[in-house]
């Protein structure tokens, strides 16, 4: 009947066009993961399969006894199709699963692939003795040719897809890609009851009775899945190619285009008893200008669309982004944008790059169609820094290009924003933190005032006590012990006195010292404690003098404080090292211990008054050290550990006086 024979050239060329559509976009699409190259492999044995039957079709149309070499070629193709397609498709439900997390990678997925393709290599024998036939080749049931035990193993294939349909759809969340999975579970079962009733009917009934009911079922068992795949890519952005919408439309019009040539030629040898094929294929050929306006029109809108789309999506995300700028955070700032830039745009990948210094410079070019582009950011002739993008594919597309660009114009002002934030609250900490320490020295000065005039006379009454021969032995041992522990807390309160006492030079000469002098004065005092605690303290100077804009009694409470946390820290018969030399106008001052060093975890808490770790200390000796170093402008620097997982080194960098400034 004829119109069966346009039924099967309707379906035949159905099933060769879908399938080699979505080869053209994964090609297209270029995506480096297993799942798209075996989705292109079902893809190229369906295009074999159906391709080779719609040739074979063509053939016996067109030659009135086909050759033979045609046909032979023809059904070795269909059979090597057919042959590949049941292990193709348990692979490609099992590398997506791998995707989802439901199969490991290791000896579970194995064992499946193992599954997969083991029939198909121990049943190599019927496909040989297929491909060995020099005639009688069946193209509309090619299946009872390739034996028994090929059809049940094609039907158990598409039994296991629609049973791993079933496993997506139960541990979705997402109600598109339930309403996806779901489709195609049932997709695949009523594909599976249609193989099985093909058979039963072949035996109940004969071939006659599926040659004429088979094709309209094929159309709506095969064809199904891709249909719904193109639906769910094009609305929901499955698979990560929805956002190549240029690609999907360039493809689109280029299969168009081709079915028209198609229909074209096809016109012509219809109409050739009335018009000669060259004029029927020039009318048809300028057919389309006619419909010239309102596709345009049509475009126009499209376009439109689109870009506002697009517009709205990149509004849409920078409203996260302004709302993690006012946290006044630059690093988490960026952080957050490529993670929601990556997330929202579907791209595998997105660097952000700062330039804090604000100067003029290029941004790398990225050669296009490359995986990687850069989008320069800059406000005005200013450049503030690059949006660097990977997509999942061989390029960006054209609406997410329109987004990336809109949102490089929008990002400088949420940079800004997020810098006046964390200025503010930089400022307000140190506020804060200034009131505190204010404070903190209007107490010490207190107690230091309130405590130093009863300690002073306690110490002057014990040690004339203990000049008196008078006293007994017993008395002036606990009198020395008194005497030692009224001296211990006379330093703390000096300590005290020294942190809640300003040490801003006032900009005068007399603002400055000699700090080798300054040394080897602090040295000789803590020199004696150096030899009771068993540690060697060593001073290396420069020969010259090194005159520094801190007065003495600032630069001797920084190395007193120094020196003496350092003898604190280092084991009996261990080294502590004060070196002093000049470079670049600046004086480096040293000071190393091997003692255990400094854990990780206390490097930003050990410079805050009152933290301390010692049994008796005050937690004022490095916090006095950072305050002076602060006041006068100077650096900080702790290394620790230096060597062997042990020791530390604090270097104070200091200005020294410009010779001619020296009194």
């Amino acid at each position: 009947m004829r119109w069966l024979l346009y039924l099967r050239l309707f379906y035949l060329t159905a099933g060769t066009l879908l399938p080699f559509f979505w080869m053209v976009v994964i090609l297209g699409h270029r995506r480096q993961r297993n799942f798209e190259r075996i989705f292109f492999f079902l893809c190229l044995a369906l295009v074999c399969f159906f391709g080779s039957s719609l040739l074979a079709l063509n053939a016996q149309l067109f030659y009135a006894t086909p050759p033979s070499g045609l046909l032979t070629f023809a059904w070795t193709t269909l059979c090597l199709g057919l042959w590949f397609i049941p292990p193709l498709v348990v692979h490609l439900h099992v590398e997506y699963a791998s995707l989802r997390g439901l199969i490991r990678p290791g000896q579970a997925k194995s064992a499946w692939l193992l599954g997969a393709y083991a029939p198909t290599i121990l049943l190599t024998p019927r496909l040989l003795a297929a491909l060995g036939l020099k005639g009688n080749f069946d193209f509309e049931r090619p299946t009872h040719l390739l034996g028994l035990a090929f059809q049940l193993w094609l039907v158990a294939s598409i039994g296991i897809a629609a049973f791993w349909q079933w496993r997506f759809s139960s541990l979705s969340v997402d109600k598109q890609e339930k309403s996806l999975y779901r489709t195609l579970k049932w997709q695949f079962v009523a594909l599976t009851l249609l193989l099985l009733a093909t058979a039963w009917f072949d035996l109940r009934f004969g071939p006659g009775f599926m040659a004429i009911v088979g094709p309209t079922l094929f159309v709506v068992a095969i064809f199904g899945p891709f249909l719904k795949i193109i639906e769910q890519v094009n609305r929901f952005n499955f698979l990560d190619i929805g956002r190549q919408r240029n690609l999907i439309y360039a493809v689109f019009l280029v299969f168009v285009a081709l079915l028209y040539l198609s229909l074209v030629r096809r016109a012509s040898l219809w109409l050739e008893p009335f018009l000669p094929p060259e004029a029927t294929a020039a009318l048809l050929l300028f057919l389309p200008v006619v419909f010239l306006e309102p596709l345009q029109r049509g475009m126009r809108t499209l376009l439109q669309k689109t870009a506002q789309t697009e517009v709205d999506r990149a509004q849409k995300l920078m409203g996260p982004i302004n709302e993690s700028a006012r946290l006044g955070d630059l690093g988490k700032l960026r952080e957050f944008s490529e993670r929601w830039i990556a997330e929202q745009l579907q791209l595998a990948e997105v660097h952000l790059e700062l330039d804090t210094v604000g100067a003029p410079a290029a941004v790398t070019d990225v050669a296009k169609g490359s995986p990687a582009e850069a989008f320069e950011i800059r406000r005005g002739g200013q450049h503030l820094g690059s949006l660097q993008v990977r997509s999942h594919g061989a390029m960006i597309s054209g609406e997410t290009y329109a987004a990336l660009e809109f949102l490089c114009e929008q990002l400088p002002a949420a940079f800004d924003l997020c810098r006046l934030i964390e200025e503010k609250l930089q400022l307000e900490r140190e506020l804060a933190e200034r009131e505190r320490l204010a404070l903190v020295g209007q107490m010490a000065a207190s107690i230091s005032h309130n405590l130093k005039n009863p300690l002073g006379s306690i110490k002057t009454i014990l040690q004339v006590q203990m000049e008196s021969p008078d006293l007994p032995v017993s008395m002036r041992q606990e009198t020395q012990m008194v005497l030692d522990e009224v001296r211990r807390l006379s330093e703390k309160l000096n300590q005290l006195l020294q942190f809640s006492r300003p040490g801003v030079r006032s900009g005068g000469a007399h603002d400055c010292c000699d700090l080798n002098r300054v040394a080897e004065s602090v040295a000789g005092v803590l020199r004696h404690e150096a030899e009771q605690r068993g540690v060697a303290l060593k001073v290396k100077m420069e020969r010259r003098p090194l005159e520094v804009a801190v007065s003495g009694e600032v630069a001797n409470d920084i190395l007193s404080n120094l020196l003496l946390n350092a003898l604190e820290a280092a084991p009996a018969g261990g080294h502590v090292c004060l070196s002093l030399s000049a470079q670049d106008g600046q004086c480096r001052m040293n000071v190393e211990d091997d003692g255990a060093g400094i854990p990780s975890a206390l490097k930003e808490k050990i410079l805050q008054p009152f933290f301390t770790t010692k049994a008796r200390g005050t937690g004022l000796g490095l916090a006095i050290v950072a305050r002076r170093v602060e006041e006068i402008g100077g650096k900080l620097e702790i290394e620790s550990p230096i060597r062997e997982e042990r020791g530390s080194r604090f270097r104070i960098i200091l200005p020294l006086v410009p010779k001619e400034h020296t009194p």
